[in-house]
This record gives C-alpha cells, structure tokens and sequence, in this order.
C-alpha cells in the first residue's frame, strides 16, 4: 500500500513538473492575463478573463477585486461554480503574428477559496505587485473573495518551452 502511494505521489508530482521550468516560472510571471475556465453542477462551461499571480510552487491566486461586475463577488458565476465543482482550467498564453513565437501554459487544478487571513493577505501584496491598479483598490479579506488555484497537471506549449516538452508517463 505504502509503495503504492509513493508511486502515486510521484506521477502528481510528473505532472506539474513543467511549473519547476525556469522559462515556464518567467513565463508564467511577466503573464499579465489568465484564462480561467469552470462548469457548473450540470458541465456547462464559463471562461473569462482574469490577473493572476502565481506563487512560483504550485499555486495560482485571483481575486474578485472591484472592477464593475453585475452581482457581488460571490454571487459571480465563477465562484457559484469554483462552490459546486472545484476542477477549473486556466490557460496563460501569448500570441504573435509570428507563430514561432506563440506559447501557453494550460493549468489543470482545483480551486478553492482562501480561508486563512495570512495567505490571503500574502496573495493580495504578490497581486498588488504585479497589478498596480490593485493598489488603489480597497481590497479585504471579508468583502473580495481569494481563489487558490491548486496545479494538478500541467501542460506547457511553444518553442521557448522545448526542453521543458518532455513526455509524462503515467
């Protein structure tokens, strides 16, 4: 059982071993937008648009800042499904006309809102970093909801990648 486990651990860890690539890491810090995709109970698919920042382990974080929405931050669609279903996708990727230079990073994972008050706040100064328009919102741990996105697999795409291209066993 215990060898069995061990096994286990180490294809999860196959898995995202693209996120220990250098090229991927800097790709995947100087990326301004993120795609997230989620279902809901029923499969039917949301995607949209969102910043991230990325904890250069195995960890994605967004969150619902103050941009216009039509509901409140967790009456939104994506966290309505991110409650009944965890598994999301999100893409990060870069587009040029020159085609030898297009590239993404397809993030499998599970998401989950932050419940810790020290992780959310860690999150929100990595966020307010890489984002300088956060530093002019108002931002709280009890009114703008965190999402940690958990990498479970990992697929990366492009020539700046290729030695980071090798195939996974499972």
């Amino acid at each position: 059982m215990g060898e069995e486990r061990q096994e286990e651990k180490l294809s999860a860890m196959a898995r995202i071993e693209p996120l220990t690539d250098k090229r991927v890491r800097e790709f995947l810090r100087l990326a301004r937008i993120g795609r997230l995709a989620t279902s809901d109970r029923a499969g039917i698919p949301h995607n949209i648009p969102l910043c991230f920042w990325f904890d250069e382990d195995d960890r994605f974080y967004f969150v619902i800042d103050q941009k216009p929405k039509r509901l409140t931050a967790r009456g939104l669609k994506r966290m309505r499904n991110i409650q009944v279903n965890p598994q999301v996708a999100l893409l990060i990727d870069h587009y040029e006309e020159q085609w030898n230079a297009l590239a993404y990073v397809l993030v499998h994972g599970e998401a989950a809102q932050v419940e810790d008050t020290s992780e959310y706040l860690l999150a929100l100064r990595n966020l307010r970093d890489k984002y300088p328009q956060y530093r002019t919102m108002t931002l709280s741990f009890e009114s703008n909801p965190m999402v940690r996105i958990e990498a479970v697999s990992v697929h990366v795409w492009g020539e700046r990648f290729k030695a980071a291209l090798k195939p996974v066993e499972a």
